[in-house]
């Protein structure tokens, strides 16, 4: 039987992850370094490794992610909206169907309770012309 990859596209602010789920031991690779060389913060570990933890997963899959744009939050965030839509993949794959009607199955379930299937659609406002900022105006002066 051949090995399978299993694939999932995840977002956040500007960060885009490929993430690539293979059946293995549990190791993280993130643009060819580990996920603690990649992530210094606990806080972005832990949020990376969230999806594997709801679903009892965790240990099954070799993870491989290449992941571009934004910062240290925005990517931990992508690659664990990645690897909730890999693992969904998963499923359907195991039980060979894709049936959207009855919502999923387990695995699906978990991870959309757990909020980790939606896409956080939250980015930067641009700066307007005559502010500081987005929405901060000038100083008001009295005299």
């Amino acid at each position: 039987m051949t090995e399978r990859n299993y694939y999932g596209t995840g977002r956040r602010k500007t960060s885009t992850a490929r993430v690539f789920l293979k059946r293995g031991k549990g190791s993280v690779v993130i643009n060819d370094r580990t996920l603690e060389e990649y992530f210094g913060r606990e806080t972005a570990r832990m949020i990376v490794r969230q999806p594997l933890d709801v679903t009892e997963l965790q240990g099954r899959f070799d993870v491989l992610v290449t992941v571009d744009g934004g910062g240290m939050n925005g990517q931990a965030g992508a690659i664990r909206h990645g690897i909730a839509r890999a693992l969904v993949k998963y499923e359907e794959d195991e039980s060979g169907t894709s049936d959207s009607t009855s919502g999923g199955g387990p695995i699906k379930k978990a991870l959309r309770k757990a909020g980790y299937m939606t896409r956080d659609a939250r980015e930067v406002e641009r700066k307007k012309v005559g502010k500081h900022k987005a929405r901060k105006g000038t100083q008001y002066s009295k005299r």
